[in-house]
């Protein structure tokens, strides 16, 4: 099951890193800002499984981490702005590092944190982290489209 996570969470920084080339190249929208985190609300499905209910404290450590450290480097290197009518995000050249910084830390946590709870509580906090991260990345997104939204004239 180690090995199967390990993969997974390649598979998943693979995703995120084409899904952000192609987020750049087209304008975005409040949808384009909501959808990921809702999605991914319902992976908290998880925690109905037995096993992988972790204590509240440490659920709560995890989510709090991922707000205030990981969501960190992925708002500085997100930057909207208008271009052409538009609102588009600028590509920032220190978004794949800061993402595979990320990965490298997840990876070298998961080790540590799985001497303590087992394989499934381990993917559980770290589902915590990550969802703590994007609703703060994502929400800090839209109040930026929210402000620049308002600059755009009106469309005719």
């Amino acid at each position: 099951m180690h090995t199967a996570a390990a993969i997974g969470s390649l598979v998943g920084a693979a995703g995120v890193i084409a899904w952000r080339v192609r987020e750049t190249k087209r304008p975005v929208t409040a949808r384009s800002i909501l959808i990921p985190p809702l999605g991914m609300s319902t992976g908290l499905s998880m925690f109905l499984v037995p096993a992988a209910r972790v204590p509240w404290s440490y659920a709560v450590a995890a989510f709090i981490a991922g707000v205030l450290v990981f969501a960190q480097p992925l708002i500085r290197t997100s930057r909207l702005s208008i271009e052409a009518g538009a609102i588009m995000l600028r590509r920032s050249k220190a978004f794949l590092w800061v993402l595979l910084g990320l990965v490298a830390v997840r990876f070298a946590l998961r080790s540590y944190v799985e001497q303590y709870v087992s394989t499934l509580q381990t993917g559980g906090l770290f589902f915590l982290l990550a969802f703590g991260s994007i609703v703060t990345w994502r929400a800090t997104m839209y109040r930026s489209y929210q402000t620049l939204r308002a600059k755009l004239p009106p469309k005719s």
